[in-house]
Order: C-alpha cells, then structure tokens, then sequence
C-alpha cells in the first residue's frame, strides 16, 4: 500500500446559479452511492438526501471522474412579489 493522498478525505462544496436555480453539487471520495433513506427518530444520521429531496426541485449522484461521488441538487431562486 503507497502513501495517503493529501486529499483522500476532500469534501468540494461548488455552486452556481443557472436557470432560475441555485445549484449545488457536494462531492467526497467515497465509492458508495448516497441513496434515500427514512431514518427512525433515535437514528443520528441517514437525513441528508431527505433534506435534498425536501428542498431541491431536481437532483441526482453521480460519479466522478477521477474517484468520488457528487451529489448536484437545483435549489430555485426565490421570487418576491
């Protein structure tokens, strides 16, 4: 096994607005792919795509090119009156 990775643990936050969205994708190194779960009162994790999903008008994983997975999710900009 050859040494660590400086950036083996990076977690990239990028955003940007385009059509009418704010949008965000978070990306770490991990392999698994996040999916959707619905975690009972007493668990201390497993909310964090529920939130995407309660929020974003749109969003998906995907993964990346050199190693990881992203999560991007479209937030909509918001409108007043």
């Amino acid at each position: 096994m050859g040494p660590a990775r400086q950036d083996e643990g990076l977690i990239e936050l990028v955003l940007w607005p385009a059509d009418g969205h704010y949008w965000l994708a978070v990306s770490d190194p991990g392999t698994g792919k996040p999916a959707l779960a619905h975690p009972d009162a007493a668990s201390s994790n497993g909310r964090g795509l529920l939130l995407v999903d309660s929020l974003a008008t749109a969003w998906t994983v995907r993964p990346r090119r050199t190693c990881g997975t992203s999560v991007i999710a479209g937030l909509p900009f918001r409108q007043d009156g």
